[in-house]
């Protein structure tokens, strides 16, 4: 007897396994395809050759858990303790994970506002607690007025993405004013803010629940250098979070895997010395124009991208097709890999829409395109 009887295989799983069996350009999954830095390369050699690869500490490096204060601090200008409110994660699925099934309990509810990222759902169910799937408005922001009447007594946790994926949406200022009052009526639920793609804004910046001191003692805030450093392989990230709630998470996360990777713990620790973050959402912004440009002359309806590498795209004005049947045409027909976003929806909602990952090289985005026109 199944525990998650109605999951199967991921979205992402299926797309990039057909985009491998047709030789498609996959622009499905999110990781870059194009070289990670030398300067980082050239540290995990170093480190690699050192006597560095035994067990570090549970909540990670303190050298690392230091530089990430700094970072937190210089980013959002927030004082953190390295010690006792910063926590160094197998990537950043298993902060959440580990979030969850601390501090969440049986019978409890969990909002997540849909299209959601689909990791959410599973560690909510494995809690035994209740998810609750709350649409995001027709335009992908958030909607008040029913995530006001989803709460109720029984809601323990709010899960936030900013910046969206998959919509490359961000919350503006209004936005936490109205979460703010809204905790405000209800104590005891927590914030997941999942801040993933931090780093990766454009024409405005992305406010983060560091910013916001209202927020502090009751949030969970989720960062990953696999997707600010291009290392999605790596599967490191770290979770943020006052002692009273780290206290607990380091309960969960010391019995998943005890301590993250050695090796790259070294290496990032250095390497963040020499990286400017604040640069990263300019790299991506030329990506991102560069890609739309692109797009305008093929069939697609484009939404606008604030952050994330990620284009959600309309085919609404040219077909029919359920979203599933679409993207997977795509691929064999035209040799092309996408993500359908009824998946990120609780009950498989089919806008019509698509989501292209643009953090390609550019050969391979031009070649995508090339292809998309022939529809």
């Amino acid at each position: 007897m199944s525990k998650l009887p109605h999951l199967g295989t991921s979205i992402f799983t299926i797309m990039s396994q057909l985009a491998n069996e047709y030789q498609a350009i996959n622009l499905s999954q999110g990781f870059p395809n194009f070289p990670v830095d030398a300067r980082l390369k050239a540290l995990v050699s170093k480190w690699a050759k050192k006597e560095i690869h035994q067990y570090l500490p549970m909540a990670g490096f303190p050298p690392l858990l230091d530089k990430i204060a700094k970072l937190t601090q210089n980013s959002y200008q927030r004082k953190v303790n390295p010690a006792t409110e910063v926590l160094v994660t197998a990537g950043a699925t298993e902060g959440i994970f580990a979030a969850i099934q601390a501090l969440v309990y049986k019978d409890d509810e969990v909002i997540i506002l849909d299209p959601s990222y689909d990791s959410y759902e599973a560690a909510i169910l494995l809690c035994g607690a209740k998810p609750v799937r709350v649409p995001l408005k027709d335009d992908f922001t958030p909607n008040w007025d029913a995530i006001t009447e989803a709460m109720n007594g029984k809601t323990r946790m709010i899960v936030t993405n900013n910046p969206h994926n998959p919509t490359g949406k961000i919350w503006t200022s209004t936005d936490f004013i109205q979460l703010e009052n809204l905790l405000d009526l209800y104590p005891n639920v927590i914030l997941l803010s999942d801040e993933v793609y931090e780093y990766i804004t454009f024409e405005n910046k992305h406010i983060s629940a560091n910013q916001r001191q209202k927020l502090w003692e009751r949030s969970v805030i989720v960062s990953s250098f696999g997707k600010s450093f291009h290392i999605t392989g790596w599967k490191i990230g770290y979770l943020i979070a006052p002692e009273s709630l780290m206290i607990e998470i380091k309960k969960v996360h010391q019995f998943l895997v005890f301590s993250v990777n050695s090796l790259a713990q070294y290496a990032i620790n250095d390497y963040i010395d020499l990286v400017e973050v604040s640069e990263l959402g300019s790299f991506y912004q030329q990506k991102r124009d560069f890609f739309r440009t692109l797009m305008q002359e093929t069939k697609f309806e484009l939404f606008r991208c604030e952050g994330t590498y990620f284009q959600v795209a309309s085919y609404a004005n040219f077909s029919d097709e359920n979203d599933l049947d679409f993207a997977k045409r795509l691929v064999t027909d035209y040799g092309v890999a996408t993500i359908p976003l009824s998946p990120f929806y609780g009950e498989g909602k089919d806008v019509k829409c698509l989501r292209f990952c643009f953090a390609k090289d550019d050969d391979t985005l031009i070649k995508a395109t090339e292809r998309l026109l022939k529809l």
